[in-house]
């Protein structure tokens, strides 16, 4: 249900949830939020968690009918009480254990589990400044002018057989994935194409969807104030 959702024609969004920066009263904030602006999936993950998983994906799910997906930061990050998880391979990188190695501890726990699995071919692009992504993976970002190498690493994640491909500019990113690479990478590809980081403002999230993002992830500008969601959402479901 939730890949079918990702690869319809309509545009989507998503709201990213790092337990490491809420509370529980922010965290009700901006479920309150997301419960009250058209938000299509609620991700949890990051890049290091203290937090227990568990604890908080319960917390969302007693808050809200939005589907959960986790976006996890490494694989403890697992909650078998998600509806579903990208299940990410860092194909940017050459980190062994971020292409295969952790996949392979948990495989038992996920195929047991009845969570929606979508094997997501994760892509780490050069944001202007070193992300968290980028530290603790120990990977390179593909630089951001690089649009062959981008485009070229997208169709090989699909060739793989991944069911969707990540453009990631990271958390608290200096700038947004271009629109350019956006879209070189949307016509070589056949498979939904989700985008996250470095959006800070309306006309950002409006440059990614037309430039051809089919998913949207927002993070860190609403920590402060879910309150903008709302514009943001009515600029996702307006360009459809």
């Amino acid at each position: 249900m939730i890949y079918s959702k990702i690869n319809s024609e309509e545009k989507k969004i998503a709201v990213l949830i790092d337990p490491e920066n809420y509370s529980s009263r922010s965290l009700k904030d901006i479920i309150d939020a997301a419960n009250n602006n058209p938000v299509d999936f609620i991700m949890v993950g990051g890049s290091i968690l203290s937090h227990s998983i568990d604890a908080t994906v319960k917390s969302i799910k007693e808050q809200t009918k939005i589907p959960v997906v986790l976006f996890p930061g490494n694989m403890i990050q697992i909650s078998t009480h998600a509806d579903g998880i990208l299940l990410l391979s860092l194909i940017s990188g050459r980190n062994p254990d971020l292409l295969i190695g952790n996949h392979v501890l948990v495989s038992k726990m996920l195929k047991n589990s009845n969570m929606e699995i979508i094997p997501t071919g994760y892509i780490l692009v050069n944001s202007g400044n070193v992300s968290s992504v980028e530290y603790i993976s120990n990977t390179k970002p593909i630089p951001a002018d690089k649009t062959e190498i981008i485009v070229s690493t997208a169709i090989a994640g699909q060739l793989l057989g991944h069911k969707a491909i990540y453009l990631e500019a990271g958390s608290g990113a200096k700038n947004a994935i271009s629109a350019n690479a956006i879209k070189n990478v949307k016509e070589n590809i056949d498979i939904p194409l989700i985008v996250g980081g470095g959006l800070k403002t309306s006309k950002d999230i409006e440059h990614i969807l037309r430039a051809g993002a089919d998913l949207i992830v927002i993070g860190n500008i609403l920590e402060e104030d879910p309150g903008r969601l709302r514009s943001l959402t009515h600029i996702a479901k307006n360009n459809k």
